[in-house]
């Protein structure tokens, strides 16, 4: 199939884009990778009247670091995501998830915005975003507003962005430098969105005990989220082998995963059992100094 005939516009600043998409208000879509709409519009899913296409806005490709936080633009492309050595640097739980996006030529035209709106429960921008407490910019004629991403996604594909706005820039707290950290994901095959997505960052005090850990799933829900596995990680207890198989049970067992023919909910919590175990011992390890 092709696209139902749209209007194509392609403005050359940010301020054209927002007055453009509020002129046309819920008839338009904005385009900026194309990754994701692109098949929608092709199965005629999106039909929308005027098409606004973000490219030439080379003022949302950026990567910098200000005061401990790293901000990303949202035009810039997955695998500048993935390679850029700020991200990698001072963040580099984003840079390996962006490692694992789809294959190399969707990285190169894929953005971290799209991603982000798009809000697939199963992609990993939107699960990295929630554990690392990334706030996510958004902006429209009358002003920017600061959106914490655990309150961005509200349901499968649904953001809090509205008619006349969108996604600017994302801001992520850095990691501290002796933090731990680990990500893993299972998919049918290399490249597909994921069944199930494991993010952790985990710290140690001085003695090597638990200072703090934070987990957040993917794939198992409308949204992806934050993981509260405090009841069996308590601050001060002593990471072990005992102690990661404990975390990693209770962890799949606390997540609802939609129940369904091709994959079945317990299918999804042994897979999620799994993938925490392997991810907590990774970041154990880093955490440790040792090698991952």
């Amino acid at each position: 199939m092709k696209p139902a005939s749209f209007d194509y516009h392609r403005p050359q600043t940010l301020e054209a884009a927002l007055g453009l998409l509020a002129r046309y208000g819920d008839r338009a879509k904005p385009i900026a990778g194309g990754q994701s709409l692109g098949p929608m519009l092709n199965m005629r899913l999106a039909r929308p009247e005027h098409l606004v296409d973000l490219n030439d806005l080379v003022e949302l490709d950026f990567v910098r670091m200000s005061e401990g936080v790293l901000e990303i633009g949202a035009m810039t492309r997955h695998q500048r995501v993935a390679t850029a050595p700020e991200v990698r640097r001072t963040h580099p739980l984003l840079a390996a998830a962006a490692a694992t996006i789809g294959h190399y030529a969707i990285r190169q035209r894929g953005t971290l915005g799209g991603s982000l709106v798009h809000a697939d429960p199963a992609a990993q921008m939107p699960l990295i975003a929630v554990l690392g407490g990334a706030k996510i910019m958004v902006r429209g004629l009358a002003g920017q507003r600061e959106i914490n991403a655990v309150d961005f996604f509200r349901s499968v594909m649904t953001v809090d962005v509205g008619y006349g706005e969108m996604v600017t820039s994302v801001r992520f707290p850095q990691l501290p430098a002796n933090s731990g950290w680990g990500f893993e994901l299972f998919s049918r095959r290399r490249g597909d969105f994921a069944i199930v997505s494991v993010a952790v960052t985990l710290l140690l005090d001085s003695d090597g005990r638990l200072a703090s850990l934070e987990m957040a799933c993917g794939g198992v829900g409308s949204v992806p989220f934050r993981l509260d596995v405090s009841a069996v990680a308590e601050v001060g207890a002593m990471p072990s082998g005992k102690w990661i198989a404990g975390v990693s049970n209770f962890a799949a067992q606390s997540i609802s995963p939609e129940d369904s023919a091709s994959i079945p909910a317990a299918f999804r919590r042994e897979v999620a059992a799994a993938l925490v175990e392997k991810a907590l011992a990774t970041a154990l390890a880093r955490a440790r100094g040792e090698k991952a």
